[in-house]
């Protein structure tokens, strides 16, 4: 237990949130209070008097004001957005690759003409792998189980119908809408961008309508996913009340092995693997699970370092791959601390935002070593959902925004049973939160996302109605989780 200082430290707190954040109620109490006794002093002629007074101009304008400020606002404000459900892939015992078999693989393809990746390396991404925090469940592609892992157009298409198209179906089967009640359609794949693209490849699969509207966002990285739910909530402003926009985001493992040498190379290899979701928005509440509140949007791409921490690039031998900047961590930190800046005073309580405020002032006039005031979000969130890209990613974030262990749980959970899945992560991850039964209807969401450019985004949803059953990705493994994952694992 803790010490009574401790305890009256925190009642005193309650107190102050409570005040500030009902600051309105608390100033409006007494007034109220005021108002009735001073019109009981008055009496009820007088008051009366009084009113008959007015004119009935006043009366008019008063009354026409009032009503016409309201009519606007109701005109112009943003509609809501809402998510219908959401689906995601579910991957196949056959695609799955425990350590053992992932480096015995790396190996043999130190074997193949034309491949640069030697033991040197593999003793690299053995290390890598240890201290991953993936399990022996994550799954690639088909055609990197073979030797030399195939890496042409048809494998990887193969493996977008695979992915796409089965999360696709699940989604269609649980919402029960059909393909043609989509009016908008948004697909996000980073390193795969073929013609047709993969927009055209849903339209033909599904027969969808000529008139939907549809985009491809390629080359946005990880963050990509929040990207499309924000691109798809602006559609939905301009669409027809009760429109449909269907959100599919994944990432193409195929193509993009790499069989070089480089260490800042091969770290992609280790971390990413196959997955996929399709989310269901629309402007109607009819059958809708989440609210989406808020989508904010950092870019810190004007800064060199962070353009080309996360690039694509062919090493010295001309191997294709994407190369990971050392100062990765410190720039997601940094493009954190503007996506907060960006999104804090739109989330947080009142009494947050005095506190942050009180500790930047203090900072500016009295003393600049004064610590600077990190604002609670557990405060405006009761769920995190971190970007699952790696171990390092969700330390950091974990100690930026001071989250207990199991804040960030779905995080590490969704890595180690998945792997980095890139932009849909935070997919696998509401899943995950789901299915363990935790979440409540009035629950706040925060997903959070980064990516290439860099790129810090966010997406703020409050649940409506829970998932009823553990259905989805997590519906065979969920029993088994949370697990310990060490510093190192031997293997």
């Amino acid at each position: 237990m803790g010490s009574p200082a401790a305890h009256q430290l925190k009642q005193l707190k309650t107190l102050y949130q409570h005040v500030v954040n009902n600051f309105v109620a608390v100033l409006a109490a007494p007034l109220a209070v005021a108002a009735v006794v001073n019109a009981a002093r008055v009496g009820p002629d007088e008051l009366l008097g009084r009113l008959q007074a007015l004119r009935a101009v006043h009366v008019f304008l008063a009354v026409f004001v009032a009503a016409a400020a309201a009519t606007l606002y109701v005109m112009l404000r943003p509609r809501s957005v809402y998510l219908v459900d959401y689906a995601c892939f579910r991957t196949r015992p056959n695609c799955r690759v425990p350590f053992a078999t992932f480096l015995e693989h790396a190996k043999l393809v130190t074997f193949v003409e034309g491949a640069s990746i030697d033991e040197r390396s593999v003793r690299f991404m053995t290390r890598l792998l240890e201290r991953s925090g993936l399990g022996e469940e994550t799954c690639l592609p088909p055609a990197h189980h073979y030797i030399p892992p195939y890496r042409n157009m048809e494998a990887s298409r193969a493996e977008v119908e695979l992915v796409i198209f089965s999360a696709i179906d699940d989604l269609l089967a649980k919402t029960g809408i059909s393909p043609n009640a989509i009016d908008i359609l948004v697909v996000n794949c980073s390193l795969f961008a073929p013609i047709p693209s993969f927009t055209d490849m849903i339209i033909h699969r599904y027969g969808m309508r000529p008139d939907i509207r549809n985009v491809h966002l390629s080359g946005m990285g990880c963050s990509a996913g929040l990207i499309s739910v924000g691109l798809a909530k602006n559609f939905l402003q301009v669409a027809p009340k009760g429109a449909h926009a269907l959100v599919v985001s994944t990432e193409t493992i195929t193509p993009n092995y790499y069989v070089g040498k480089e260490r800042a190379m091969l770290l992609p290899n280790c971390l990413f693997r196959m997955g996929g979701a399709a989310v269901l928005l629309s402007t109607s509440r009819a059958r809708a699970r989440f609210r989406l509140a808020r989508v904010v949007r950092t870019l810190t791409g004007a800064q060199d370092s962070a353009y080309r921490c996360v690039f694509q690039e062919e090493d010295g031998e001309g191997h294709r791959g994407i190369n990971l900047s050392k100062d990765l961590m410190a720039i997601a930190g940094d493009a954190l601390k503007a996506n907060i800046t960006a999104i804090g005073p739109l989330v947080l309580p009142a009494s947050e935002q005095l506190l942050f405020a009180l500790s930047f002032i203090a900072r500016r006039v009295l003393n600049r070593h004064v610590k600077p005031y990190l604002p609670d979000f557990r405060t405006a969130f009761e769920h995190f959902c971190i970007h699952a890209g790696g171990r390092a990613v969700i330390d950091e974030l974990q100690r930026s925004l001071g989250l207990s262990d199991q804040d960030v749980e779905a995080s590490r959970m969704a890595l180690h049973r998945f792997g980095n899945t890139s932009s849909s992560s935070v997919w696998y991850e509401l899943a995950y939160i789901e299915a363990k039964g935790r979440m409540r209807r009035g629950d706040r969401v925060w997903m959070i996302g980064f990516g290439s450019g860099f790129k810090c985004n966010s997406a703020a949803w409050e649940c409506i109605a829970p998932a009823r059953t553990a259905e989805g990705p997590w519906a065979q493994s969920i029993s088994r989780y949370p697990v310990d994952i060490p510093e190192v694992l031997k293997h």
